[in-house]
C-alpha cells in the first residue's frame, strides 16, 4: 500500500463519502489526487488510457478503475455510469486527463493540434457533461479542471497547449454560470511546471528538462504532484463553498508578473 497523504481533519470528514471521478489518473497529479481524495474518504473511480490505472485498485482499497480513451463519448458516458453504478452517484469530477507538444509553430502538425484539442479540451468537454447530468439530479457538486499557466498567459512553443489549456478554462467558467442555479461548482487549478512524466514521450531527460525550469517560479522549483492534489482537494470540498469560475494559481508565482 503507497503511504497516502494527511489531510486536515475538517477536509476529510467533508469528503468522507463522497464520490469522485478522476481522469488522467495512472500517474503524476491524477494519481496523487486519488491518493489525497482516497485519504479523506472518498470513493474514486480512476479512469486513464493506460491500464497501469488498474494497479491503483490494488493501492488504494476500495478504489474502482476504468480504462478508456478521455476524447471518446462512450468513455465519458462509462465513467459517469460506472461511478453511479459502483458508488451510487457522482459528486467530484477532476478533469485531468492531458498531454503536451513543445514544438514551434511552424513544427506544430495539424495532427499535434487535434490531439491535444481532443484530449485536454474536448476529453473535459464530454466528462464534464456527463456528471453535470448526474449532479444535477443530486442536487450538487464540484468539478475541478487541471488547466495550466498556460490557460492565461503565452507559452513559447506551446500552440497547441496553451490553445487547449485557453479553451478548458473558458469551458469551465461555462460550467460555473449554468451550474451554479444547480449547486454545482466549477474551477480551474492553474499549475505551473510540475515534476510529473508528461514529456516521457518527447524526452528522455524529462523529469531533469522540467525540473530546469525552476528558477522561472518566484518560489525556485517546480511544483511536485501532491501540492497540486492538495489545491485540487480543496475546490473540491466545502472548504470552498463560494468559489466558483475561478482560475486558481498553483504556479510558484510563474504568473504574477
Amino acid at each position: 500500500m503507497n503511504a497516502e497523504p494527511t489531510p486536515p481533519h475538517d477536509q476529510g470528514a467533508e469528503l468522507a463519502g463522497r464520490v469522485a471521478v478522476v481522469t488522467g489518473a495512472a500517474r503524476g497529479i491524477g494519481k496523487a489526487t486519488v491518493a489525497w481524495l482516497h485519504a479523506c474518504g472518498a470513493h474514486v473511480l480512476a479512469c486513464d488510457l493506460r491500464p497501469e490505472v488498474r494497479e491503483l485498485a490494488t493501492e488504494f482499497d476500495g478504489v474502482a478503475t476504468l480504462v478508456g480513451d478521455v476524447s471518446l463519448e462512450e468513455t465519458a458516458v462509462r465513467s459517469a455510469t460506472t461511478a453511479v453504478e459502483r458508488f451510487g452517484g457522482l459528486d467530484i469530477l477532476v478533469g485531468n486527463a492531458g498531454r503536451s507538444v513543445n514544438k514551434p509553430i511552424t513544427e506544430t502538425t495539424a495532427a499535434d493540434w487535434d490531439e491535444l484539442m481532443s484530449i485536454n479540451a474536448r476529453g473535459v468537454f464530454l466528462h464534464a457533461r456527463e456528471a453535470f447530468r448526474v449532479m444535477r439530479e443530486r442536487g450538487g457538486g464540484s468539478i475541478v479542471t487541471v488547466g495550466s499557466f498556460a490557460s492565461t498567459v503565452g507559452l513559447v512553443s506551446g500552440s497547441a497547449y496553451s490553445a487547449s489549456k485557453g479553451a478548458l478554462a473558458q469551458l469551465t467558467k461555462v460550467l460555473a454560470l449554468e451550474g451554479g442555479p444547480h449547486g454545482i461548482r466549477a474551477n480551474v487549478v492553474a499549475p505551473g511546471v510540475v515534476e510529473t512524466d508528461m514529456l516521457d514521450n518527447f524526452r528522455d531527460d524529462s523529469r531533469e528538462y522540467l525540473r530546469s525550469f525552476g528558477p522561472a517560479h518566484p518560489l525556485g522549483r517546480v511544483a511536485h504532484p501532491e501540492e497540486i492534489a492538495e489545491v485540487i482537494g480543496f475546490l473540491a470540498s466545502d472548504r470552498s463553498s463560494f468559489i466558483t469560475g475561478a482560475i486558481v494559481a498553483a504556479d510558484g508565482g510563474y504568473t504574477a508578473a
